[in-house]
């Protein structure tokens, strides 16, 4: 029987799965709707509408608030959120618990890391650098990398690309079904943890394995890839 690829790359979504940015999310948002004179949604309630990118999460917000359809005024608050969002992507935003230790014995068993998000590539890039997370990574796409994102597998398939990795050689780590999708029409393995972003019960996703805290990844990944 022929042996299983080696393990040689690890995608991460990041919303969620690596940090906890939701309250920055929201103090952004809170912002922009007032000005609007809308009610954003609740931190709790905006948990569960991250996961597609900021269009997607002020159309969700304002759908939520009742307001009308408008396309026009979608784009203006997009824009303004981008800017706001990125010149301040960390003022409550955190790693969470166990991910510095977790990325710093994987880089050290040689795997190549990446960061695959929904969330756009320049705030991305503002939050691994504020959050110091940056070191670890040798690719990362954000949502507007590329003509297409998760749970397109392309968004997925080009950054390991940019990690001269193929996907069977690959897992992947998220949070939500963007991820699960993503990662399975890709080839991959996934993992997903538990205390994320997702109106499914994470363990209905239909990943190979589900995680409670993020010290679990380096075995989880052992039992994954073990069992082929």
């Amino acid at each position: 029987m022929p042996s299983s690829p080696r393990l040689r790359a690890v995608l991460f979504d990041l919303d969620g799965t690596l940090v906890e940015s939701a309250p920055d999310l929201h103090a952004t948002l809170v912002e922009v709707m007032a000005e609007l004179g809308v009610t954003a949604p609740s931190l709790a309630e905006l948990r569960t509408m991250i996961g597609d990118g900021a269009r997607v999460l002020i159309r969700r917000a304002l759908d939520a608030a009742g307001h009308p359809n408008d396309p026009e005024l979608l784009e203006r608050l997009f824009a303004t959120f981008l800017d706001r969002y990125t010149a301040h992507p960390c003022r409550h935003s955190y790693a969470y618990d166990g991910v510095v230790p977790v990325l710093e014995a994987l880089s050290a068993r040689d795997l190549a890391l990446g960061v695959c998000t929904n969330k756009p590539h320049a705030p991305t890039l503002g939050l691994l650098e504020a959050l110091a997370l940056s070191r670890f990574f040798q690719a990362v796409v954000g949502g507007d990398s590329l003509p297409v994102r998760k749970p397109d597998p392309e968004h997925a398939l080009a950054t390991l690309r940019l990690l001269d990795v193929p996907a069977e050689q690959a897992i992947f780590v998220g949070d939500s079904t963007n991820d699960v999708v993503t990662a399975r029409a890709a080839g991959m393995k996934v993992i997903v943890v538990s205390f994320g972003y997702t109106n499914i019960p994470p363990r209905e996703l239909g990943a190979d394995l589900v995680i409670d805290h993020f010290a679990d990844l380096p075995a989880a990944i052992e039992r994954v890839w073990a069992a082929g």
